[in-house]
């Protein structure tokens, strides 16, 4: 099923009640408008020994309330549900919000460990994340490679995640996808995959992150008009020291110009054959992505358990949860009442 939600861009201040009584999302100022205000950050941060990692992370929400892990994409950080996060909190969830690998307080625990960004192994940092904070299982939600990680993790490990929420829906690959051509206008929106695939690209994005990212942004998401503030807010988590090797990793491996790990490769000979997930599952588009991403008619079978998918409209791109975090907080509301 497909829904259409006709929500602006704004910023969200929301209070939320789980139980009989209705949630209620408050949007206050639009975010074009970008009020003269200091800017909400996620903090303090915590952190935890976790697989390979020490992982940073933000929680908020009462400790035994029904836990919820948000998972950002690149090259974005935490922030990405800087809306979301506390409005979840106030209904009562628990909420996990990490710095993925490679980004903002989160460190490798060995300088020997390869810096991969294979997409099995960040999935197994998560249920690491999870295992160290003695999380059996959580609603999972995520944009771009979060959005990834999470249907990874629900299609690996069901019993782990109670439910899903994917921006662009169903996002697993394989190194032989990877490999098949497609028609000039979609190749075209990838360029930055073949410029990474160059050691010009790797030493170009190590000398100017902050203005390549910036650029992604604003080609990502063309009607957010976000300012310097917001976005330097994020950029800062892109300084970490593995960030460029990861994301060049990545990109290398998904053209199948870099190796995995061999102990991740039976991870990734389940990935390749795209398997169906069976958890109930929202999935959410905006109307203005500009990022490469599935029409929803290519994935809808992907999903075997409850499912619905809602089109956000308002001139809302790729960062789903932080141009319309009132659509995003209620797709998590919404399955975590179950």
């Amino acid at each position: 099923m497909t829904l259409s939600f006709q929500l602006p861009r704004r910023s969200f201040l929301a209070a939320t009640a789980l139980g009989a009584a209705a949630t209620q999302l408050a949007a206050v100022t639009p975010a074009f408008a970008q009020p003269a205000r200091a800017l909400q950050r996620l903090e303090p941060l915590k952190s935890i020994n976790a697989g390979t990692l020490n992982i940073g992370y933000y929680e908020a929400g009462p400790a035994n309330g029904a836990p919820v892990i948000l998972l950002h994409g690149w090259p974005y950080d935490i922030h990405m549900f800087v809306d979301v996060a506390p409005a979840l909190a106030a209904a009562g969830l628990r909420v996990i919000v990490p710095h993925l690998r490679g980004y903002g307080t989160t460190r490798f625990l060995s300088a020997d460990t390869p810096r991969n960004g294979q997409q099995s192994v960040v999935a197994v940092d998560i249920i690491a994340l999870m295992d160290a904070l003695n999380i059996r299982s959580a609603t999972v939600a995520g944009c771009d490679w979060g959005a990834r990680t999470a249907c990874i993790m629900a299609a690996l490990w069901p019993e782990r995640v109670e439910a899903l929420v994917s921006v662009s829906g169903y996002l697993i690959g394989s190194q032989a996808a990877g490999k098949v051509p497609l028609p000039p206008q979609a190749e075209l929106q990838w360029w930055y995959q073949y410029y990474f695939a160059t050691e010009r690209g790797r030493a170009g994005y190590e000398k100017n992150r902050h203005d390549f990212a910036k650029l992604i942004w604003q080609l990502a998401s063309p009607k957010w008009n976000f300012d310097a503030a917001t976005f330097d807010r994020s950029a800062t988590a892109l300084e970490n020291p593995d960030h460029v090797a990861i994301s060049i990793h990545n990109y290398r491996w998904r053209l199948g110009l870099a190796d995995g790990e061999a102990k991740y490769q039976p991870l990734e000979d389940r990935l390749a054959k795209a398997p169906v997930i069976g958890v109930p599952t929202i999935t959410l588009e905006g109307d203005a992505n500009g990022a490469p991403h599935p029409e929803p008619s290519t994935y809808a079978k992907k999903f075997s358990g409850r499912y619905e998918h809602r089109l956000v409209s308002g001139g809302i791109g790729h960062n789903l949860p932080q141009e319309a975090p009132e659509a995003f907080a209620r797709a998590v509301l919404d399955l975590a009442r179950g």
